[in-house]
């Protein structure tokens, strides 16, 4: 493990995050006046400012992320709404978004967002190791408090549990190639060595229309922060947390996450999870569930031709969207 924590980075100058799907999640989620949001993921605050504009005069967000950077951030851009305790702020991971609800008195609320992935900030400030085409130290960490980095894994995994790692979490059908290689030439200590090693490992770019490194990167990031095991904790959490006929809607990038969010809303959408908040009808011979959440979006939302063009960041990006239901006799 790495034992030296990186201090907080300084956003570069020039940073800039633009919200994906702005509109289409503040429609998804009916803000009106007085709409009391949780925004699971902070990020540039682009959606929590426009759901605050769109809750006022009284709405009230939420806002968590587990990069101090990001709390520091938007703190100070929207220091006014924060000194009227319109907007609370809060660090952790949003896997324990019950325990973070319950500090600041947000429960039940009118909606709940998750906008998933890394950051236009953290990829563009090189201390930070998100990405390959900026050098900088193999991090990765969204909370730089983090015990584990991308360096821990590149360079003290044994190849078989690299190579499981990039094919599960990246879907790199060169993983074997890959590890094999950078077991063989560790250590390596920054985002540039890694993606030239990436690219030899692979025998070059040929004309790919992504760099060889983009998998892999993605992969490791995953396994950092432990990303789809805190969308699988987190998802439960914010529907035990909305109110009835409050919404949930979640931006995931790319398959993976996707297929969680999906299956999972699937499931409560059929009564089919098993979530001891939810009614059960006793009936004779057994027991029967009730649906949970009725799916708002048959096929994801994706961003319009101008959205990608303005904003390539938003290009694989999905948006899902659910509404509570009823959950006891007394909701209907």
């Amino acid at each position: 493990m790495m034992a030296d924590r990186p201090p907080v980075a300084a956003d570069p100058p020039d940073a800039h995050h633009a919200p994906v799907l702005l509109a289409e999640v503040l429609k998804g989620l009916a803000v009106r006046a007085g709409a009391w949001v949780i925004d699971c993921t902070l990020g540039g605050g682009g959606h929590t400012e426009a759901i605050l504009a769109a809750s006022a005069p009284d709405g009230r967000v939420l806002g968590i992320d587990a990069d101090p950077a990001a709390i520091r951030r938007v703190a100070e851009r929207l220091a006014d709404a924060v000194a009227a305790s319109r907007l609370v702020l809060h660090q952790g991971p949003f896997e324990l978004l019950e325990e973070a609800a319950a500090a600041h008195g947000f429960a039940p609320v009118d909606g709940v967002l998750l906008d998933l992935g890394v950051s236009s900030f953290q990829l563009q400030t090189p201390e930070r190791g998100f990405s390959f085409g900026l050098t900088g130290p193999l991090d990765m960490r969204f909370d730089p408090a983090q015990p584990l980095s991308a360096a821990d894994i590149v360079n003290e995994w044994d190849e078989q549990a690299l190579a499981d790692v990039i094919y599960r979490y990246g879907e790199e059908p060169k993983s074997r190639r890959i590890a094999r290689y950078l077991v063989k030439h560790r250590p390596f200590a920054t985002t540039a060595q890694l993606a030239e090693a990436i690219e030899k490992a692979v025998g070059g770019r040929r004309g790919a229309r992504i760099h060889p490194a983009t998998r892999t990167f993605q992969a490791l990031r995953i396994v950092v922060n432990r990303e789809l095991q805190q969308l699988e904790r987190v998802l439960p959490q914010a529907l035990r947390l909305l109110r009835p006929g409050g919404r949930l809607a979640v931006i995931t990038f790319h398959s993976l996450e996707d297929r969680i969010v999906k299956h999972w809303m699937l499931a409560e959408a059929r009564g089919d999870a098993p979530d001891s908040n939810r009614m059960e009808e006793r009936m004779e011979g057994g027991s029967q569930r009730w649906p949970a959440l009725r799916i708002l979006t048959k096929k994801p939302i994706t961003p319009t031709a101008e959205e990608m063009r303005l904003n390539p960041r938003s290009r694989s990006a999905k948006l899902r969207i659910a509404e509570k239901l009823p959950t006891t006799q007394s909701d209907t």
